[in-house]
C-alpha cells in the first residue's frame, strides 16, 4: 500500500550502431628541434602534514565534537546550580524574615 508504484518503461528497440568510425589521423611536425623537457612534480616536504590522512582527519574532528559536547556540558550545570542557588537563597531569606 505504502510502496511507489512506478510506470512501466517501454522496451527500447535494438538499432544498429556502426562500430567503426573513420578518424581522421593529424600528424604534427614539431616547432623546433630542441628537446623540451617536464618539469619535476612538486613534492611535499617530510613534515608532520605530510603524514595526515583520513583517519587523523576524522579523528581530530570527533575529539573536537566531543570536547565541545563536555564543555556545553559543564556550562548548563554551572546554569542550573547557578539557578538552584538563587532559588534557595531566596526560601531562606523569606523564611528569617517571618
Amino acid at each position: 500500500m505504502f510502496r511507489p508504484k512506478y510506470p512501466e518503461a517501454p522496451t527500447p528497440s535494438i538499432v544498429h550502431v556502426p562500430t567503426a568510425v573513420p578518424t581522421a589521423q593529424h600528424s604534427h611536425a614539431p616547432a623546433c628541434s630542441c628537446q623540451h623537457t617536464t618539469a619535476p612534480a612538486p613534492t611535499r616536504p617530510a613534515g608532520a602534514l605530510s603524514s595526515l590522512n583520513a583517519g587523523t582527519v576524522g579523528a581530530v574532528i570527533t575529539v573536537g565534537i566531543v570536547l565541545t559536547a563536555l564543555l556545553a556540558a559543564v556550562a548548563v550545570t554551572a546554569v542550573s546550580v547557578a539557578v538552584a542557588a538563587v532559588v534557595m537563597r531566596s526560601l531562606l531569606a523569606s523564611q528569617r524574615r517571618r
